[in-house]
């Protein structure tokens, strides 16, 4: 009898094909404790859920985990609903987790502590970093839902308590899951309009569910970064949410908030009264204090003889001008007396006749210059003149001219007989031209005894 072996694989799949096959497997309903919860990149959680007895292996994939609303963590107990299948390539069985919610305290109160310790943790609520609330604000901007009774009594309430600050809405949506961006938006655009003195935030009281919005982490860093103060107007007194805490200052209720951001009316008419009556109590002193200084000035001394005021200063006035005047009078003396001894100096000097001098030496120069020039001239004339005469005798064309000639053999001027032989063609340079000629003979000329 022969025995068929499975492969791995092959068993894991008919293994595999059971779990998915029993209607009490397909969703099942744990509760434990998480232990080693990894959150892993792409967004899976992969976690052990135990308690005193076993422990099995569990993965929650990404799509259901970004539903929650708080972050899994170990050692918190859990509900968990779910499946139970087969991993096949580790070959172990593992519940794949579909919801997860804490057991016996609700997610969004888990969500909440987790988010409130982070922020706190990161400064958010620290007291430093709180902005303080402009007194008497110009320009106040609300933010919440156009509907409600939050947005009346944030109105009503400013209206009232004062009535000359320009109020700004900026609508929002206050509920549900785009909720969170909504606020941040509206809060940005507050912040880039750039004359607002004060913002409120909030809307009027619910669940927890209806509230969550104000405990979203980006909401809580809105209010944070936020270049204006913020007062935080979320549900009644009892409700408290992340946003309270980041916010500048937190009111009980929208109406409490907007009390906050004003000085109330009557107790503002009120201040202006009593500054007003201690100005004029202030002025009715100041008053009787100068009409007494006016009082005494005017029965003082100088007043009562004011030409014995000025007496001593016209005196000065007399001893300057005559001062002033014997200063000139000695400088036009002075200067006067320097002018005469320069004159009786030019005239001793007599420089008009020394000018004559010099312009009959002038002349007598410019005389003795054109002679010597005429001289230098009429011999360099001579000069020429007689190197003109020598050239004209040296010149070969003049001695041409009266029937000489030069002859050539080829370019070599011939200058004797033994240069020359018979029948040989020389060239005769004449005064106006040249001739081609052949030797016929030739006679040596005979030295003279």
């Amino acid at each position: 009898m022969s025995i068929n072996y499975l492969t791995v694989q092959a068993l894991t799949k008919y293994i595999k094909r059971k779990f998915e096959a029993d209607p009490y497997l397909r969703e099942v309903y744990v509760k434990g404790e998480l232990s080693n919860v990894k959150v892993h990149g792409t967004g899976h959680i992969f976690f052990t859920l135990k308690d005193e007895h076993a422990q099995i292996q569990a993965i929650m994939y990404a799509s259901n985990a970004k539903a929650l609303p708080f972050r899994p963590e170990s050692g918190m107990k859990v509900l968990i609903r779910g499946d139970i299948n087969l991993y096949e390539s580790a070959g172990r069985y593992q519940l794949y987790a579909n919801d997860m919610q804490p057991d016996g305290v609700g997610s969004l109160h888990v969500a909440y502590e987790q988010l409130k310790k982070e922020l706190s943790e990161k400064g958010f609520f620290n007291e430093r970093f709180k902005q303080p609330i402009v007194k008497f604000p110009n320009k106040i901007g609300v933010i919440t839902a156009l509907t409600g009774a939050a947005i009346q009594d944030i109105l009503s309430t400013l209206q009232r308590h004062y009535p000359i600050a320009e109020v700004v809405v900026i609508p929002t949506l206050v509920q549900g899951k785009n909720a969170a961006p909504a606020i941040v938006s509206a809060i940005e655009r507050a912040n880039r309009y750039g004359n607002i003195d004060t913002l409120i935030v909030g809307r009027g009281g619910g669940s927890i569910e209806d509230l969550w919005a104000f405990n979203e982490e980006i909401v809580a860093t809105a209010i944070f970064e936020s270049r204006i103060p913020i007062i935080s107007a979320v549900g009644h007194e009892t409700d408290t949410t992340i946003a309270d805490f980041v916010a500048d200052l937190r009111a009980p209720t929208p109406t409490g908030a907007a009390k906050m951001a004003v000085p109330d009316k009557f107790e503002l008419l009120q201040h202006i009264h009593s500054l007003k009556t201690r100005l004029f109590q202030q002025m009715q002193a100041q008053i009787k204090h100068e009409r007494a200084r006016l009082t005494r000035v005017q029965n003082a001394y100088p007043l009562a003889y004011p030409e014995r005021l000025y007496r001593p200063f016209i005196d000065q006035l007399l001893l300057l001008d005559d001062k002033l005047r014997y200063t000139i009078e000695q400088n036009v003396k002075v200067k006067q007396q320097h002018l005469n001894q320069l004159t009786e100096r030019l005239q001793t000097l007599s420089p008009m006749k020394d000018l004559q001098f010099e312009k009959k030496s002038l002349a007598n120069q410019q005389y003795r210059m054109q002679n010597a020039v005429q001289q230098i001239v009429q011999q360099q004339q001579k000069r020429f003149q007689a190197t003109l005469r020598t050239l004209e005798v040296l010149n070969p064309l003049a001695i041409m001219s009266r029937g000489y000639s030069i002859v050539y053999d080829e370019q070599q001027i011939v200058t004797s007989i033994q240069q020359v032989e018979q029948g040989q063609q020389l060239k005769l340079k004449l005064s106006d031209g040249q001739a081609v000629v052949k030797v016929v003979a030739t006679e040596k000329m005979e030295e003279e005894a």
